[in-house]
């Protein structure tokens, strides 16, 4: 895919050059030198150091990990742009005390930030269509809240996507958009292996929005997933989330969100099975404080592979850090939780309980503390400390990790 976005580039190029005759190709290659010599360049790291304490294993995991990014962007061109990102991900002292899915360390828990130089974006963007978004190439996409398609941002090797994807925004309350993927580039890549590090694509992705005001705003989508060598995932979800502030008085407000998803096989999934998502939640919070109290539902069944799946998620972000749920259960899951966030010491704190039970029978799966202390450093720096402890019940074992995170960008 990469190969073939150079070679377009590179053919479009040379065909404006070869039919701009004199002044016309001096002026371009002004505008292209211009445009190289003021591009945007941004360089940024991420050490982070994760623990893992897991009594499914008699060895705990320590992952001391660095990943290093380079993008660069030169100015766009009669709205046509390049982008182009590197991450390098490399382990500082821990090599064999973890698992990152590719060393073969299976004595000892998943840490799944395996070593590798990747191509993290290289796309072609046009934004000469007033509120058009089109790129083509390797790109970050993200939808919603990032329940159904994300970049798992929180692993050091994010997940990105080879595909065609075009946006519009129709006005200050409309926006569309759709995406065509060929390749999922996921988190346990570069190199391949046990887990697949690429997904083979041929996936449709339809999003629109309406926001009514402040208190209320509609999102609908409609995924059609169809993975060749992960048959299993493929899928096809229909939703809609809504979501909205209300402003109580001058200080405090009440934000909310409610959703609901239907899901069913796709393509060449071997189970046929129909599965349903559910969430409310709904808080109060003011300019230092806050609390909200959520139910999520993941519906599930007594027969292996008949739960609501999300196989591009961040699943990092949802059902608790211990990551027990990255994979939904057989029978299901439904998580009652309570969060609690706040300001002090210059940090940015969050308190979170979660209460799983599975959704079909009767069976208790646990509870989930998590906790996070983030402080941002002037401009350019930021610290985070972070935890979850998972206390097991009728599904996997005691967990607890913590991760010490350090972040500069330039």
């Amino acid at each position: 895919m990469t190969r073939t976005i150079i070679r377009t580039a590179s053919t479009l190029a040379a065909a404006i050059l070869a039919a701009a005759p004199g002044a016309r190709a001096d002026s371009f290659t002004e505008q292209l030198a211009a445009s190289v010599k003021e591009s945007t360049v941004n360089l940024s790291f991420r050490y982070r150091f994760e623990a893992v304490d897991d009594d499914a294993f008699s060895k705990d995991a320590s992952a001391s990990t660095l990943r290093s990014r380079l993008t660069v962007a030169p100015r766009p061109i009669n709205g046509f742009g390049v982008l182009l990102e590197v991450d390098d991900v490399h382990d500082i002292g821990t090599e064999g005390q973890f698992n990152d899915t590719r060393n073969g360390v299976t004595t000892r828990p998943t840490v799944a930030d395996p070593e590798g130089t990747d191509l993290n974006q290289a796309y072609l963007r046009y934004t000469g269509l007033e509120g058009t978004d089109v790129i083509v190439g390797r790109q970050r996409i993200q939808r919603n809240n990032e329940r159904f398609i994300s970049g798992s941002g929180w692993r050091q090797n994010e997940q990105t996507f080879d595909a065609a994807s075009i946006s519009h925004r129709f006005d200050d309350r409309l926006t569309a958009s759709y995406a065509w993927i060929s390749q999922v580039n996921r988190i346990n890549g570069p190199d391949d292996g046990t887990p697949p590090a690429d997904f083979d694509s041929n996936s449709h992705l339809v999003d629109a929005s309406y926001s009514f005001s402040p208190a209320l705003t509609l999102s609908g989508y409609w995924y059609l997933m169809d993975f060749s060598n992960a048959d299993a995932s493929s899928n096809q979800t229909v939703g809609l989330r809504g979501t909205g502030s209300i402003g109580l008085n001058g200080t405090w407000k009440l934000p909310w969100a409610a959703e609901f998803a239907t899901q069913s096989d796709n393509a060449d999934n071997p189970v046929n099975y129909h599965a349903n998502y559910y969430l409310l939640e709904v808080g109060v919070s003011s300019a230092r404080i806050g609390a909200r109290v959520g139910y999520e539902v993941l519906e599930g069944d007594r027969v292996a592979g008949k739960a609501f799946r999300t196989p591009l998620a961040t699943p990092h972000a949802f059902q608790g850090w211990a990551d027990k749920f990255a994979a939904t259960p057989n029978q299901g899951v439904e998580d009652f939780y309570v969060a609690l966030t706040g300001k002090a010491l210059g940090a940015d704190l969050l308190l979170r309980f979660h209460d799983f039970r599975a959704e079909a029978g009767s069976n208790d799966w646990g509870t989930e503390v998590d906790f996070s202390a983030n402080w941002p450093i002037a401009r350019h720096y930021a610290v985070l400390l972070k935890g979850a402890s998972y206390d097991a019940d009728d599904y996997a074992a005691d967990t607890s990790k913590y991760w010490l995170m350090l972040s500069a960008s330039f």
